[in-house]
C-alpha cells in the first residue's frame, strides 16, 4: 500500500522566468527534508532535477522534472519547471499533475516577461497561486519593491505569509507572519505584527461564518486561521508570497512549513473534470476518491535507456495496482501494467499501487502519447487536451549522411512524441523535411539532443522554401513538333494546346478537344500525363502549376515513330512555351496572423506588420493585452519571432494559419525569377 493517504499529498510546480533560481530552490528542498544528501546546482551539473546531457551542457534547465520528499508526515511532489519560453510546453505539463504554482520572481530583477505568462497559464487552468521571492541575498535584492509590484501586477490577494530579516549579504531569515516565533529580531516585530494584522483580517473575511464570530469579539484559534487560509488559497482569493536564499538555506525551512499547511491536497484542490468519450456533450468529474472509478492523465513521456519508453501520469480519482492494467479510451484498448513507478529525477523506485494525487510514471507501453487519459474501462472518461502553444520557427533539415538518413525519421518521430512543441514532416509541396519549434534556442537544443546517444544523427538546418506556385492570367495557344532519327526507330509527335486560367482553388482541368484521329486515342493520356508532370515541375521559378485549363485540340502523329514517351516530350515542351505566352505569375501562401501583446507595443507591431506588405484585419483588447489581426505573405514572417522578440523584448507572442493564395508582386515576382534561375551554388550577398 501507499505510505500515504491523498490528503496527506502536496502537489506543486516551480514556475517562473529563467534564471531566477527554480532549480536550486527545489533541490534546497529535497536536501532540507533528507531526500538528498548534498545541494544539486545547475551551475555545476551536479543538479538531480537537470540531468539531461543538454542541461548539463547549457547550465539550465530544458525540460520538466519530478520529485518527491516528505515534511511533518506530509508527501511533497514537486514539478520543477524551465524558465524560458522556448521550453513553455514543459510548464504546460505540469498543469496537468498538480494542484498549485509556486511561482518563482527574484528578488533583484522583480516581475518579467514569464512570470506574467505563467500566472496566466496557472490562472487559466484553475490552479491555486503563490509566489516566492527568491535570491534575496543577491546584491541588489529589494523585497518591497517586488512586492508592491506583485500586488499591483496581480492584485490584493497577494499577501506576505513570510517577510524577510535584511536583504542582500545582510539576509539573515524570513519570519512567518501567521504564527511568527517568540524571538522575532526587533528591527522586524513591528513589521510583523502590522503584516500579520492584515494577514488575519485577509483570512477571516474569505469565511463569512469566521467573520461574524471575529466581529462578535470572539477569538479565532491558529489552526482555524490556517484551516481557512488553506481553503483561501484553494480558492484564489489568497496568494501568498514567501521569501527565501535557497542555495544559503535561508528561508526555505519556513517556505516548506507553510506548503504544508496552506497548499491544498489533491483532495482539496482542483476537481477534474473530463467528458464522456461516447458523448463528448456529457461532463464527467473525477475527484479524488480513492474508491471512485480510476482516472489518470498521461503528461509527459521519455525514453529511458534502461527501461525504455517511461509515461508519467497524474492519477486523479481511482486506485491503481499493476495486476489493474491501463484502459486507453483514445485507442479503446487496454493495456498490460507490470510496474508502477514514483520518480525522483532521472531514478525510478517501484511501488505497488497508486492513490489520487499520486505522480507516477509506466514503463514500455509504446500507445501512451502526451495528453492521453487512462481510465476504468467500465466506466471512462476523456480530460481535455493541455494548451500547449504553437511552435512557429521552422527549419529545412537535411541529413549529413545516408546512415543518418536511416536513422532520422525514427528519432525525429521519437522527439516529436516527446515535444509537444515540436513538430516534424515532409512539406508535399517542397519535398523537404522541415522542422518545427517554439525558437531557433529550441531547434538547436533538439539538434543537440540527436547528435547524442541513442540516435546519433546528424542533420544541418537551413531556411525552408516558400511553398510559392505558378499561374496564368491570360489564354494562350501554341504548338510544338518533337522530331528526332537517331538510325533506327525514330520519334515524333506534334501537339497543339491552349492554356486558358481557371479560379483560384480549382488546380487543374484537361480537356481532349482532338477529332478525326489527329493524335490516336491511345496517345492522350500520354498528352495528360506531358501537361501534369510539367504542372508539377513548374515553368516560370520551378514552382507548382495551379489553377490551369488545359486543351489539346489539335496535332499530328506517325504510324511507326510516334508513341507515348514521344507525345509526353512534345506536350511538355508545348505546355512549356504556351505557359509562358499566358502572363505566367508567381502565386504566394498568405496566412492569417494573430500577435499578443501589451498595448505599449500596438503601434510598433502595426507599423511593422504594414512594413511587411500584411493587411490589419482588426484589433481587440483580451485583459490586459492586445491582440492585432492580419493577413501576411508568409515569406514575410518565416523568421517572425525573432523580430517580435527584439520589438516587444520576449513579451508579445503570435499565432499563424494559412489563409490563401495571392499574386506576388511584379518586382518581387521578378527577384524570385533570378534567383531560381541562378545556377546551384551561385547565391548572392
Amino acid at each position: 500500500m501507499p505510505d500515504h493517504k491523498t490528503e496527506d499529498l502536496r502537489n506543486f510546480a516551480i514556475a517562473g522566468h529563467g534564471s531566477v533560481g527554480k532549480t536550486t530552490l527545489a533541490e534546497a528542498i529535497l536536501l532540507k527534508t533528507g531526500a538528498t544528501n548534498r545541494l544539486g546546482k545547475p551551475t555545476e551539473g551536479t543538479s538531480i532535477l537537470d540531468y539531461d546531457d543538454e542541461e548539463k551542457e547549457r547550465h539550465f534547465s530544458i525540460y520538466s522534472a519530478l520529485s518527491h520528499t516528505r515534511h511533518q508526515g506530509k508527501t511533497l511532489q514537486i514539478m520543477d519547471t524551465p524558465g524560458y519560453d522556448d521550453f513553455f510546453g514543459q510548464v504546460v505539463e505540469a498543469t496537468a499533475a498538480v494542484e498549485t504554482a509556486l511561482i518563482a520572481v527574484a528578488a533583484d530583477t522583480g516581475i518579467q516577461v514569464n512570470t506574467r505568462r505563467v500566472w496566466k497559464l496557472m490562472t487559466e487552468a484553475g490552479l491555486a497561486r503563490a509566489f516566492v521571492i527568491t535570491k534575496m541575498d543577491a546584491e541588489n535584492a529589494d523585497y518591497d519593491q517586488v512586492l508592491n509590484a506583485l500586488r499591483e501586477t496581480f492584485g490584493n490577494a497577494c499577501v506576505p505569509l513570510t517577510i524577510p530579516v535584511g536583504a542582500g549579504s545582510g539576509f539573515s531569515g524570513a519570519v512567518n507572519t501567521l504564527q511568527p516565533p517568540a524571538d522575532i529580531p526587533a528591527e522586524v516585530a513591528e513589521r510583523v505584527e502590522e503584516v500579520g494584522a492584515a494577514l488575519r483580517d485577509s483570512i477571516v473575511e474569505s469565511d463569512d461564518a469566521l467573520m461574524e464570530r471575529y466581529l462578535e469579539g470572539e477569538e479565532i484559534s491558529p489552526q482555524e486561521l490556517l484551516a481557512t487560509a488553506s481553503r483561501a488559497v484553494a480558492a484564489g482569493t489568497l496568494v501568498p508570497v514567501f521569501c527565501c536564499a535557497a542555495e544559503k538555506d535561508i528561508g526555505v525551512a519556513e517556505l516548506l512549513d507553510l506548503i504544508v499547511a496552506l497548499f491544498p491536497s489533491p483532495a482539496d484542490g482542483l476537481v477534474r473534470k473530463g467528458t464522456r468519450p461516447d458523448n463528448p456533450d456529457e461532463e464527467a468529474e473525477r475527484p479524488a476518491d480513492p474508491d471512485a472509478p480510476f482516472s489518470a492523465r498521461v503528461f509527459k513521456t521519455l525514453y529511458d535507456p534502461y527501461v525504455g519508453k517511461l509515461a508519467y501520469f497524474r492519477v486523479y480519482s481511482g486506485t491503481l495496482k499493476p495486476e489493474d492494467g491501463l484502459y486507453n479510451p483514445r485507442t479503446g484498448k487496454r493495456e498490460r501494467l507490470s510496474h508502477i513507478y514514483r520518480v525522483q529525477g532521472e531514478k525510478q523506485e517501484e511501488i505497488d499501487s497508486a492513490v489520487p494525487g499520486d505522480i507516477v510514471a509506466v514503463a514500455k507501453i509504446e500507445s501512451l502519447e502526451i495528453g492521453d487519459t487512462v481510465s476504468a474501462e467500465a466506466d471512462p472518461v476523456v480530460f481535455p487536451p493541455l494548451p500547449f502553444p504553437e511552435p512557429m520557427v521552422s527549419r529545412a533539415a537535411e541529413p549529413k549522411s545516408r546512415a543518418d538518413d536511416q536513422r532520422m525519421s525514427t528519432a525525429l518521430a521519437r522527439i516529436a512524441g516527446q515535444d509537444k512543441t515540436f513538430r516534424a514532416g515532409r512539406d508535399p509541396q517542397t519535398g523537404e523535411l522541415v522542422i518545427t519549434g517554439m525558437s531557433d534556442l529550441h531547434l538547436d537544443v533538439i539538434m543537440g539532443k540527436l547528435r547524442r546517444k541513442p540516435f546519433e544523427v546528424e542533420m544541418t538546418l537551413k531556411e525552408p522554401r516558400i511553398p510559392y506556385k505558378e499561374t496564368i492570367t491570360a489564354t494562350a495557344s501554341g504548338s510544338f513538333r518533337h522530331k528526332k532519327q537517331t538510325g533506327g526507330r525514330g520519334q515524333f509527335a506534334e501537339v497543339h494546346l491552349r492554356l486558358e486560367p481557371l479560379e483560384r482553388g480549382n488546380d487543374f482541368e484537361f480537356v481532349d478537344e482532338i477529332y478525326g484521329g489527329a493524335i490516336p486515342r491511345q496517345f492522350i493520356p500520354a498528352v495528360e500525363k506531358g501537361v501534369r508532370e510539367t504542372m508539377a515541375k513548374g515553368v516560370l521559378a520551378g514552382y507548382p502549376i495551379v489553377d490551369v485549363k488545359v486543351a489539346v485540340y489539335d496535332g499530328k502523329h506517325h504510324e511507326v515513330d510516334s508513341s507515348e514517351q514521344a507525345f509526353k516530350i512534345a506536350t511538355s515542351r508545348c505546355f512549356s512555351q504556351v505557359f509562358m505566352d499566358a502572363k505566367p505569375v508567381l502565386l504566394e501562401p498568405i496566412v492569417n496572423i494573430e500577435v499578443t501583446v501589451p498595448a505599449k507595443y500596438m503601434g510598433d507591431i502595426s507599423g511593422d506588420i504594414s512594413s511587411r506588405r500584411g493587411r490589419i484585419q482588426g484589433m481587440e483588447a483580451v485583459g490586459d493585452q492586445q491582440v492585432i489581426k492580419a493577413q501576411v505573405p508568409l515569406a514575410e514572417v518565416a523568421n517572425y519571432s525573432t523580430q517580435l522578440r527584439s520589438i516587444t523584448g520576449g513579451e508579445g507572442s503570435y499565432t499563424m494559419e494559412f489563409s490563401h493564395y495571392e499574386i506576388v508582386p511584379a518586382r518581387i515576382q521578378e527577384s524570385i525569377v533570378a534567383k531560381a534561375k541562378r545556377p546551384a551554388g551561385d547565391e548572392e550577398g
